[in-house]
């Protein structure tokens, strides 16, 4: 169900801060033209770390409305209280999410086997299946591949998203490749990645360049290096430029200079430099998207 370029998708805002459902329903439908597999609602990318409890259930049940089944709809549910990850993965459920995805518990430090009791005892109290999410450079903590084995005996949880090395992407596909999809988390080593056994990417550079995004997973999921690579030639400095800034600054100004969303950021991020500006808009004339 989960497989290829699944897009981390921005929130779109209006300059004041608030929520633009009008956009976004268009870049839904923008995604799906252009061939993405999945969208991943109100993650990182999505600034989930400032919108209130309301705010985030009202977003991904939009996105659900808006995609009706079209393609999967992967809900951002994790949090670092474990009781209010539970409660927000029973509403993605309730709500219609096919899956949703969990951010290791940040800035707490939670031990290897807190972090799999918080994790297990989400998957046994809601029945939706579950991606695990491991970024340690962002929130302190790593879900270490042991930890991930044990998981993924859970049957509902399904997959986890690795953002940190190719080498544990790699240590993962051989461990339980077999049992859990494993999905790259970060785009510079996604095709690698795919082509090392992962089965997808949640990508934030799909968010500018979706159909490239698709295509380059379809080659790397059919084991096409010289494909692969070909396209992922093409995408390389978007991968790059669009970390010149925290997340999600840049991809949101990209997304805005293809008249996608409105300018709309929240503090604490800020409008992306202009001294940043020109290597992103080379990077996007590269990919063929600006």
């Amino acid at each position: 169900m989960f497989r290829g370029s699944m897009v981390a998708i921005v929130t779109p805002m209006q300059a004041d801060g608030g929520l633009d459902f009008a956009a976004l329903e268009s870049l839904l439908e923008f995604h799906i033209e252009n061939g993405t597999d999945g969208i991943v609602a109100v993650g990182t990318t999505g600034e989930s770390a400032t919108l209130d409890f309301e705010e985030h259930i009202a977003a991904v049940r939009k996105v659900v409305e808006q995609v009706r089944g079209r393609i999967p709809v992967i809900a951002g549910t994790g949090a670092n209280s474990t009781s209010e990850a539970l409660h927000l993965t029973r509403q993605a459920m309730e709500i219609g999410a096919d899956a949703c995805l969990l951010v290791t518990p940040y800035y707490n430090k939670p031990t290897q086997e807190g972090l799999y009791q918080h994790y297990k005892l989400i998957a046994d109290h809601v029945a939706i299946p579950q991606i695990l999410y491991n970024v340690p450079g962002r929130t302190a903590c790593d879900l270490k591949p042991e930890t991930v084995e044990r998981l993924a005996d859970i049957s509902n949880i399904v997959g986890i998203k690795e953002a940190s090395t190719l080498e544990r992407i790699q240590d993962l596909v051989r461990r339980c490749g077999d049992r859990m999809g494993i999905y790259s988390g970060d785009d510079g080593i996604a095709a690698e990645a795919m082509l090392s056994g992962a089965q997808g990417v949640i990508s934030v550079t799909a968010n500018v360049a979706p159909r490239l995004m698709h295509e380059m997973c379809i080659a790397a999921l059919a084991g096409d290096r010289a494909g692969t690579e070909a396209i992922n030639h093409r995408l390389a400095e978007l991968h790059r430029t669009l970390f010149l800034e925290s997340n999600p600054i840049p991809v949101k100004w990209a997304v805005n200079q293809l008249d996608l969303i409105p300018p709309g950021i929240r503090l604490p991020l800020t409008p992306f430099s202009e001294s940043f500006q020109p290597a992103v808009r080379a990077a996007m004339q590269q990919a063929g998207v600006l």
